[in-house]
């Protein structure tokens, strides 16, 4: 005969506190966010099939090989490179500057250095047209304003600011420990920074680079502005979509906006690349 287990005293049972709560599943809460992510994922992929399925290929072909656009595609890459090149020229040290010091007006600093990004892309380009008529850049407006310049001008303002956000949040995330050490044994703080600092950060820099590349091959507002819409000068990619469209020719605006896709995802796609590639998997 087994002995049967004590019984629980009051006392005891008051202590032993509340029965466990019953654990909820997660799957309600799951399943709703794959459906709400789901929305947006079908949205996207429906629009870049629908412009691909909208005409035949041999059409695209064709608008494709029309001097116009060949004309803009050649500026468009080139003016994106040089832009690229200006932006990480610029956003790297600036990064810098916000990511390691403090100063009086810092905080005025940062604030300006949002405000291409926060306005609308029609105000930076009549905020540039109306600059270069003061002086002393109305000394150089003839050179500038609705020529090949403006173009890189228009995208360099907006695609910087990006690319500085970049560049500030990569050297936030890189410790200081390894440039003083490096100032410790005979560096200055530029050595430390051109030797030890910057090979750090090859990943933020191929991502600012790559953001503000993409940034200025997509600009419409303020080239549209400030460097007009002039066929075979002052005429990219995006204009071209719009003076197709102001033309009636909807397979030439449909092909440009498939070739500015294709770019994008080609750029994502060595920005993937080069993110596994052994020569940065030491800066993750």
């Amino acid at each position: 005969m087994t002995d049967s287990p004590p019984a629980r005293s009051p006392e005891s049972a008051a202590h032993a506190g509340p029965p466990p709560r019953k654990v909820r599943s997660d799957v309600p809460f799951i399943t709703g966010l794959i459906l709400l992510a789901s929305v947006y994922v079908l949205l996207i992929v429906a629009m870049l099939l629908a412009d691909m399925f909208y005409t035949a290929p041999g059409n695209l072909i064709a608008a494709l090989q029309s001097r116009e656009i060949i004309y803009a595609t050649k500026l468009s890459l080139l003016s994106s490179s040089i832009t690229t090149v200006l932006s990480l020229w610029i956003a790297a040290p600036i990064g810098y500057l916000m990511a390691r010091f403090s100063f009086p007006g810092k905080r005025l600093l940062d604030a300006v250095l949002d405000i291409p990004i926060v306005l609308p892309p029609l105000v930076v380009g009549l905020s540039l047209l109306i600059l270069f008529r003061w002086p002393p850049f109305t000394w150089i407006s003839d050179y500038v304003v609705y020529e090949i310049p403006s173009v890189i001008l228009a995208q360099f303002m907006v695609a910087c600011a990006f690319a500085v956000r970049t560049m500030r949040a990569t050297f936030l995330q890189i410790s200081p420990r390894h440039e003083q050490v490096a100032m410790t044994l005979g560096c200055s703080r530029g050595q430390a920074f051109w030797r030890v600092v910057l090979p750090q950060a090859k990943q933020g820099l191929l991502a600012a680079g790559t953001l503000a590349w993409a940034r200025a091959l997509g600009e419409f507002g303020p080239i549209l502005i400030f460097s007009g819409a002039t066929r075979m000068r002052t005429e990219v990619l995006p204009t071209t979509v719009f003076l197709e469209l102001q033309a009636g020719n909807l397979h030439g605006a449909l092909a440009v906006s498939l070739l500015m896709v294709f770019a994008a995802v080609g750029v994502l796609m060595i920005v993937r690349l080069f993110a596994r590639s052994p020569l940065l998997a030491g800066v993750e």
